[in-house]
């Protein structure tokens, strides 16, 4: 399986609610019919979450997950505006391992 990372930063949401951990992984699942399942989650940094998923093709799986989260709030949070997006085509990857595939044009603060 490969791997796709959600990059959340607390600091950056309007509700940072940690029932996303668990209601964006479940969603993504039952949305894509099981092509996205959860692969846990882990602290990054200072006010920063990633949340892993695992899929066959990381890259189609993660234009699916962006249409979700351009589609759909979690816990009060628009996540098109404040998710990274990274994938991999490891299994179970680590962030450094990944490469940020949205937003396309981001920029340092």
């Amino acid at each position: 399986m490969q791997t796709i990372i959600v990059k959340l930063d607390a600091e950056k949401m309007e509700n940072p609610d940690l029932d996303i951990l668990t209601l964006l992984p479940a969603r993504a699942e039952e949305v894509s019919g099981g092509l996205l399942t959860d692969n846990g989650y882990d602290y990054l940094s200072g006010s920063e979450l990633g949340i892993w998923l695992a899929a066959d093709q990381a890259r189609d799986a993660a234009e699916m997950l962006l249409q979700l989260l351009q589609a759909e709030q979690f816990a009060g949070n628009d996540l098109s505006k404040t998710a990274e997006i990274y994938i991999s085509e490891q299994d179970s990857a680590p962030l450094e391992d990944c490469r940020m595939i949205y937003p396309e044009d981001k920029t340092e603060e």
